[in-house]
């Protein structure tokens, strides 16, 4: 593990304060845990957006066009107009 000195806000270090003290942890557990938190979300992300982009995304038909939207949704009388 590696130790870094962070510099914020008083009003930031006093949540971080209490927050870490209702956790029954550390400030510096508490922001480690935090990073690693956003680390993993934003991996997570960046690997569902690379999925959906690498999808084939080709959309064929017989030749005919597409249906419309009044034909796919109808004239549903529980949608809201």
């Amino acid at each position: 593990m590696k130790n870094v000195t962070v510099t914020m806000e008083d009003c930031v270090a006093d949540w971080a304060r209490l927050e870490a003290a209702r956790r029954n942890t550390s400030v510096s557990r508490l922001v480690g845990e935090m990073l690693a938190d956003k680390m993993r979300h934003d991996d997570a992300y960046e690997r569902a957006m690379q999925d959906w982009l690498q999808r084939d995304l080709s959309f064929s038909s017989d030749g005919s066009p597409y249906p419309t939207r009044e034909l796919s949704h109808g004239n549903r009388p529980d949608r809201l107009r």
